[in-house]
């Protein structure tokens, strides 16, 4: 089957629902293309690679692509590991439903810690205090320690300009940078995988969705997910334009206000450097309605790791990073 995702694109309505043509009989809605397309993505890179990963930190991207692919080889078990580069500033939530989610699931977690790498000295502390910078080495070891051929990510396109850029298969070389001006074509959906020893991909297989896609999805599959996608009261503080928690990797400054707010988080990185948005959108239903008329993307409002430069987030991918 091909997949006409620019016509299911064009039309006005974006609906989740299947369109009724004619008595008995349907057309497949952007829902239904996007999750075909990822799961013929996972199937054959499952298929093509010797050991594959997921990265998975428990945020709502990773955990999408974990549930198209158990749907992908339902009814047996993901083929695959999952892997989670562990800043050591992780939202207690987060990793709380990360461990529940591979326990539940019946698959394996690999863990590779930052903070292994500062107590021997092989990485130091950012003089920001974030540590989602220092993840590209801890991964690329991590890769390597797994003779990993092939690593699935949640990324997408619309997250930001440099991710705009990468295919949905994009080949990472010897020492796991990513080139942008060696992209390979990707015609009528065939991903060419080659590579040499050493060298490995990274898969998107959800990259030409957006947010209001993986929200609409979530809703329509009953996804679970950690609390603090959801709105809640919490303790925050205003930096930058916007709202940090507070917490033992986030204090406040001396001249910044704790407030309590009712916030929810769009994405999820550090505790310091990952802010929340003022929402009272509790459930599925009011996510999605809330995205559908936002006009920033959620890394533009809520990380401010992708701030540090202009070409922050295409620079750490040169590097290795997701």
């Amino acid at each position: 089957m091909t997949l006409d995702l620019d016509t299911a694109r064009s039309s006005p309505t974006r609906s989740a629902e299947p369109t009724a043509l004619a008595e008995g009989s349907t057309a497949l809605s952007t829902l239904d293309l996007l999750e075909a397309e990822a799961i013929h993505v996972i199937r054959e890179v499952v298929a093509e690679f010797e050991r594959p990963v997921l990265l998975f930190s428990g945020g709502k991207d990773s955990v999408v692509v974990l549930h198209l692919a158990t749907k992908a080889f339902a009814p047996g078990k993901v083929p695959f590991p999952v892997l989670h580069v562990d800043t050591g500033h992780n939202f207690p939530e987060v990793l709380a439903f990360r461990d529940a989610t591979v326990e539940r699931l019946g698959i394996r977690l690999e863990v590779a810690k930052v903070q292994d790498y500062i107590d021997d000295g092989r990485l130091a502390e950012r003089a920001d205090g974030t540590r989602n910078p220092l993840q590209t080495l801890p991964l690329l070891d991590a890769i390597a320690a797994g003779r990993h051929d092939a690593v699935f990510g949640g990324a997408r396109r619309d997250e930001d300009k440099a991710r705009a850029k990468e295919r949905i298969i994009s080949l990472r070389d010897e020492f796991g940078q990513w080139d942008p001006r060696n992209q390979r074509p990707e015609l009528w959906s065939l991903y060419n995988g080659r590579h040499t020893p050493g060298q490995h991909v990274r898969a998107f297989p959800i990259s030409n969705w957006t947010e209001l896609d993986v929200w609409s999805y979530i809703q329509r599959e009953g996804i679970p997910l950690p609390s603090l996608y959801f709105a809640h009261e919490r303790e925050v503080y205003s930096r930058d334009g916007m709202w940090r928690p507070v917490g033992e990797f986030s204090p406040p400054r001396e001249n910044e206000t704790v407030e309590v707010r009712t916030v929810r988080y769009r994405t999820v990185g550090d505790m310091s450097c990952t802010g929340a948005v003022e929402s009272d959108a509790a459930d599925l239903a009011s996510i999605v309605a809330e995205v559908a008329v936002s006009t920033i993307t959620e890394r533009g409002a809520t990380r401010a790791d992708d701030r540090l430069s202009e070409a922050a987030m295409e620079d750490r991918k040169k590097d290795g990073y997701f």
